[in-house]
């Protein structure tokens, strides 16, 4: 019965799922030459984040103006492991410690440091990818959920987190690469991946992880978890005088969101090349809500297209108008909070899908009265 009620797709979501990856598999790669489509790769590294916030934020009222922190922490493992293997003693033999990251070397750090030695192996990388952001994301969560802490102090909170992370990057330059970050990423177990052909893989490496991880998504939103979470949402003391564990879920939700941000850092880290502490900030932070919000804040695929939809619109007006890029996007979230809340998603649910199921339901109505014409026995 109750999935009957509670189906994983209903049939026009499974048809969006479908106009979708079609998209993202079909369309771009067939249109886009590949600078293009490494760039529509970048964006898509955003989405991951904005799927995040539709859960944390939109299903379970959890604000978190950080998610910088998980897609920039995510980012710099897989940056390590890159940046480990492009400084082979043959690569770095005109440094004074061949062996090292460049960086380092500027530094007079003359050792690699202990922590870095695990990300010499690739699967530790991959593993510590997931498990570094959400270690993190389980203490800050932890720290505030179980004191009760949420609302407008919470997001405060994460900002601040998302701040400190960035003095901290900054400030150790010798382990982190600075303000530059880590750069000058070239192979991936040997293979080249600053060619067209390598991003263009990667391209569909990370379209399918995006959809492997609205699928897992949605997974988490049709199930009685999904369900308590919109109750946590709504009416949190209720939920918890029921006797169910509100803290605990919150920090599931929140840990879930940082995974899904780690993925995509580490995926933007592969396709751009380099990881700084430019994404991790208060302000990228800020700009991922911002996706999530245009898209629709309780729309999994709204956060997709309102991901794409923003990040092309910073391109094209920040090439033509720089200067004027970050008021536009200011501009551009107040308008979101003032007129449409509910984004993209919820001008289409409004305004185009009633049009649309009715012309749904004429032409199925046609084809109906066609077969019993063709058909006059039955």
């Amino acid at each position: 019965m109750n999935a009957m009620s509670n189906p994983f797709f209903t049939r026009s979501g499974w048809l969006y799922l479908a106009i979708l990856a079609a998209i993202l598999l079909v369309v771009f790669p067939l249109a886009l030459d590949p600078f293009r489509l490494n760039l529509v790769g970048k964006y898509l590294t955003y989405a991951f984040v904005a799927l995040g916030l539709v859960l944390c934020w939109g299903h379970g009222g959890i604000l978190s103006l950080g998610q910088g922190v998980f897609f920039g922490l995510g980012g710099y493992c897989m940056a390590m492991f890159l940046k480990l293997e492009a400084s082979s003693p043959e690569n770095t033999a005109i440094q004074s410690t061949p062996g090292i990251p460049d960086f380092m070397d500027w530094n007079q750090v003359t050792a690699l440091p202990w922590w870095w030695e695990p990300f010499r192996s690739l699967p530790f990388a991959l593993f510590a990818v997931i498990a570094v952001p959400v270690i993190f994301a389980f203490i800050i969560g932890f720290a505030m959920f179980t004191r009760r802490v949420g609302g407008v102090y919470f997001a405060i909170i994460t900002q601040a987190v998302a701040a400190i992370l960035t003095i901290l990057i900054i400030g150790q330059q010798g382990y982190t690469g600075g303000v530059n970050g880590i750069t000058d990423l070239r192979t991936l177990l040997g293979w080249d991946i600053r060619t067209n052909d390598a991003k263009t893989i990667l391209y569909f490496v990370c379209a399918g992880l995006l959809i492997a991880s609205l699928l897992l998504s949605q997974a988490v939103h049709v199930s009685k978890f999904g369900r308590l979470l919109i109750a946590i949402r709504d009416k949190e003391d209720r939920v918890r005088f029921s006797g169910y564990n509100v803290a605990a879920f919150k920090i599931f939700v929140f840990c879930f969101a940082a995974a899904l941000a780690a993925i995509g850092g580490a995926m933007f880290t592969l396709q751009v090349g380099f990881m700084s502490p430019s994404f991790v900030g208060i302000v990228p932070s800020i700009e991922m809500v911002i996706f999530a919000a245009v898209g629709g804040r309780l729309s999994l695929f709204g956060a997709i297209y309102g991901t794409l939809l923003v990040n092309y619109a910073k391109t094209s007006f920040s090439e033509s108008f720089p200067e004027l890029w970050l008021f536009a996007m200011g501009g551009l979230f107040i308008a979101v909070v003032m007129a449409f809340p509910d984004g993209i998603a919820g001008l289409y649910n409004r305004y185009l899908a009633p049009h649309i199921a009715r012309l749904l339901g004429t032409m199925r109505k046609r084809d109906a009265e066609g077969h019993s014409l063709a058909n006059p026995a039955e």
